[in-house]
């Protein structure tokens, strides 16, 4: 994990969470657009156990100061319902392959009584959200994003995964990780994903990383003046 891009004061109040550094450089280069000192950003960790180790240490550490966590990054978006370069705002944040196989199918960590696969986003900082990435013309959407362990790869994957939650627009590897931290703590959280490939059969030729983050620090020079 890396270190915090500033030094924690009493004005931090909005802690980022990517993945890796590409993502997190993506991030602070839309802050530095504007005065960034209510933000935190970290690179946590590939894949949701790591995150949420991450996650879950920085806000311990922390106390009380944040008012938001922020899972970002690049990720899949499932056709029809997020192109490449669109970004993604969570209204719910869904662990995809959290569950059992089964004869009859898939059953998820709710049917099981195991506990709950799904967290829903802080729906007052998502309209503010949003309303920033509009007013910057930025094409984005509310819909669920998916966490998986194992990025999809194949159509059969990604039709099953569709099934299973409807509507959802966008897959990741981190978003439940972070959200399970912040929800242990009461702390609003969201999820914000720019697309960079098409959620299916993997073809990395067609992969557009480089857009992808360049959306990502769009958004995040969008939302470095918001207030609470």
């Amino acid at each position: 994990m890396t270190q915090p891009s500033v030094t924690s004061t009493e004005h931090t109040r909005i802690l980022v969470v990517t993945a890796v550094e590409a993502e997190r450089e993506a991030v602070l280069r839309g802050l530095s657009q504007a005065d960034s000192v209510r933000y935190e950003v970290v690179a946590g960790g590939v894949g949701p156990a790591a995150v949420a180790a991450s996650t879950a240490a920085l806000l311990a550490a922390g106390g009380h100061r944040y008012e938001l966590v922020i899972s970002a990054g690049i990720g899949g978006g499932f056709p029809g319902r997020a192109d490449i370069g669109e970004l993604v705002l969570a209204d719910t944040i869904v662990s995809a392959d959290l569950g059992a196989e089964t004869p009859d199918g898939f059953l998820s960590v709710d049917e099981l009584g195991f506990g709950s696969s799904r967290i829903a986003a802080h729906a007052g900082w998502n309209t503010k959200l949003k309303n920033q990435l509009d007013a910057a013309g930025l094409n984005s959407t509310f819909a669920p994003i998916l966490t998986v362990s194992s990025a999809t790869g194949t159509a059969a994957t990604a039709a099953l995964r569709q099934r299973l939650v409807p509507g959802a627009a966008a897959e990741g590897m981190e978003g439940f990780g972070v959200a399970t931290a912040a929800a242990q703590l009461g702390i609003p959280v969201t999820e914000l994903r720019a697309i960079s490939n098409a959620v299916g059969p993997r073809d990395r030729s067609a992969w557009r990383i480089g857009e992808a983050l360049g959306s990502l620090e769009k958004a995040f020079a969008a939302f470095a003046t918001i207030t609470p």
